[in-house]
């Protein structure tokens, strides 16, 4: 599944969160302890306070850079660090995709090659649901709002990280297709040109009569830490491949660097989302 949701059939359905609620109530206590609003806690720890109070929420697994950071700020008890160890998985997303999950928080690069699904990251409410609704077995209620909120969570970092370049190269049938109908796919257009606008985004359409591809192998994203290490994520139906050998992560590097060549460039990308826009 797309982005790293779990699924009914992946034998990880969305997980107790007690462990997450618990360590961010205790966060949130330490830090009231100390006089500190959320905004004045996340500068010290270098943050937003938007991710701070997710943390807090049990809403996010917290990043171990996170963790350090507010350890030096509650007095190095190890409290914190000690009790981030026995943190249970995050509710909606898969094993296979937690650890890329929390690299996504603080990445300086994120880019995503995607011929499947438009990507969790510029997904609406409406075509995520549609995916998720069809899947197969079929999900409860229950498991759809969990993944939902997991995706909508994940999507935060669209704003919370105005500094963070990121990259979308997309195939152009993923919109030609009409996931969920013809009002989704128009609202689903719509969305990402808006996020199109943000100068830390870039969106390029892969046009479907193309000669050469360099992505045939399948859709990759890549990242880069602000230590300025590159990692890369390949996913399958039922599982996912976090990649940190360096010269596998260099090989798509150079892949995702000739398909930006090939795509349509910005501008032209978005005159063709605004062109199938209007013939919806």
């Amino acid at each position: 599944m797309v982005d790293g949701a779990v699924g009914a059939g992946t034998g990880g359905e969305p997980e107790s969160s007690d462990s997450l609620r618990t360590f961010g109530a205790v966060v949130q206590g330490l830090r009231e302890h100390a006089g500190l609003s959320r905004e004045e806690f996340g500068e010290l720890v270098r943050f937003s306070k938007h991710t701070v109070a997710s943390v807090e929420l049990g809403r996010r697994m917290p990043d171990p850079v996170f963790v350090e950071r507010a350890e030096e700020v509650f007095g190095r008890t190890g409290a914190l660090r000690k009790a981030a160890g026995c943190l249970e998985r995050q509710p909606g997303l898969a094993a296979w995709f937690r650890r890329w999950a929390r690299l996504e928080t603080m990445a300086i690069t994120l880019y995503t090659y995607e011929c499947r699904l438009v990507p969790g990251l510029l997904q609406t409410e409406a075509y995520a649901r549609t995916l998720f609704t069809n899947q197969l077995p079929p999900m409860s209620d229950e498991q759809i709002e969990a993944l939902w909120l997991a995706r909508a969570e994940r999507q935060r970092l669209l704003s919370e990280r105005p500094n963070t370049a990121f990259g979308f190269i997309m195939e152009e049938h993923l919109f030609r297709r009409r996931t969920g109908g013809v009002e989704v796919t128009r609202e689903l257009i719509d969305h990402v040109l808006e996020i199109a606008e943000l100068r830390n985004v870039e969106i390029q359409i892969m046009p479907t009569e193309q000669d050469t591809h360099a992505g045939l192998d399948g859709p990759m994203q890549l990242l880069e830490t602000p230590e300025n290490k590159w990692f890369a994520y390949c996913e399958g139906q039922e599982s996912g491949q976090f990649i940190a050998d360096r010269k596998v992560v260099s090989m798509l590097q150079m892949r995702y660097a000739r398909m930006r060549s090939q795509a349509l460039t910005l501008k032209d990308s978005v005159g063709l989302l605004q062109r199938m826009r209007g013939d919806l």
